[in-house]
């Protein structure tokens, strides 16, 4: 544990019936205890379970024999420091991202007859059979006797993520997926603390109010998730936080300037870091705990459960207008930015919490990302969610 994650341990006030959660834990556990553990036996027979199916699928052993040798292979080379694939390191070697057997059908085949069998190779980027050929030969240094005739197809599948910023992470990071237990999920857009007592000794999780608070239709305590249901978070189990304040949205008319909210946090399971995807594995960056003032064409970036990185231009800082809250509720806004993503969508749907920051050395925070389309994302400016919600960042 780094100095950093044990001082996040100190100071701070624990959000009540933690004691419950720990006697939930208990019983889980005295519970595992009932279960049957599996066996190298039962593995074995699981094992003669596939290759039967894949006999009865007419594949060819050889074809078989192929498959284990590339993926043992695949499996050595991309074998890495405690046993993580090391994907940029692939990518940038051979491209090979998986294999498998299959029939062919997406991406481009070689050799292979109609409804028959063939070794399916995943590549992240588009590359011709032949080429992948020659890799599971030279780079891999399987027998080019055993490979010279065998169907191959090529699926360009990009790299795998397991559901990028939407697994469970412990410590939870800022741009991850969260959401109170009734929503779908959203992000954690950073970390804070009250302004005055008793919240000041409070890690408070920063979001929306229909992330965190599912649009007023909660109530203080309600079970926080990471991840969000949608992606599998579940109570008790996935709870790391419970919802602490939330600034009221009001429907109908009325002005709203926040769609904000924050949680208090279990200070051992978050982290006060931002993640981001770099070669398929988690990276960790801070940004700065003083806002600044957005700007007309200031570069800015976010990271958000769906979309991830992205980077985009605040294209316009006096927004007002309707905003669809589903089951016919709409919410009118004031003083709100406009972005625009510079390659693509800045933001998406689940992307909703996230903090939005200048893209650059400091990386100070300038909005709280909340709603989108069009291709446009629309952001709370920050100046405004900090006092709505009596918070200074802790970032």
């Amino acid at each position: 544990m780094s100095q950093d994650q044990a001082d996040m341990n100190q100071g701070f006030g624990l959000p009540p019936e933690q004691a419950a959660r720990q006697a939930t834990d208990d019983a889980f556990e005295e519970q595992a205890d009932q279960f049957e553990q599996p066996t190298e036996t039962q593995a074995a027979e699981e094992a003669s379970l596939t290759s039967a199916s894949y006999t009865e699928a007419h594949v060819d052993a050889r074809l078989l024999e192929i498959l284990n040798a590339v993926g043992q292979q695949l499996k050595a080379q991309g074998a890495g420091a405690q046993g993580r694939l090391q994907a940029a390191d692939l990518q940038a070697e051979h491209n090979l991202q998986g294999v498998g057997v299959g029939f062919a059908g997406d991406g481009v085949a070689l050799g292979v007859e109609p409804g028959a069998a063939c070794l399916n190779l995943y590549v992240a980027e588009e590359t011709s059979p032949q080429e992948v050929r020659s890799v599971i030969v030279s780079a891999l240094g399987v027998s080019a006797a055993r490979t010279d005739d065998v169907p191959i197809n090529v699926i360009k599948s990009g790299m795998f993520d397991a559901q990028p910023h939407r697994m469970r992470l412990r410590r939870a990071p800022g741009g991850i997926s969260v959401g109170h237990y009734r929503i779908t999920a959203g992000t954690i857009g950073c970390f804070a603390t009250g302004r005055t007592a008793p919240r000041n000794q409070r890690l408070l999780m920063l979001s929306n109010n229909h992330v965190l608070a599912n649009s007023n239709n909660a109530a203080y305590g309600d079970a926080i998730l990471q991840p969000g249901p949608y992606d599998g978070g579940k109570s008790p189990a996935d709870r790391i936080a419970i919802l602490e304040r939330f600034v009221p949205l009001r429907f109908g008319g009325p002005v709203n300037y926040v769609d904000a909210a924050t949680g208090w946090c279990w200070p051992d399971l978050v982290r006060r870091e931002l993640m981001y995807l770099s070669g398929g594995a988690v990276q960790y960056v801070r940004v700065s705990n003083a806002p600044v003032a957005p700007a007309l064409g200031m570069l800015v970036g976010k990271s958000g459960r769906t979309t991830q990185l992205t980077t985009g231009r605040i294209t316009d800082l006096s927004f007002r207008g309707w905003v669809n809250y589903g089951s016919g509720r709409q919410a009118w806004f004031e003083d709100q930015l406009v972005i625009r993503g510079l390659s693509g969508d800045f933001s998406a749907g689940g992307d909703s919490g996230s903090l939005i920051w200048t893209w650059n050395a400091t990386r100070n925070p300038v909005g709280l990302l909340f709603a989108g389309g069009g291709g446009l994302t629309i952001a709370n400016k920050i100046g405004r969610v900090l006092p709505a919600l009596d918070i200074n960042l802790y970032t």
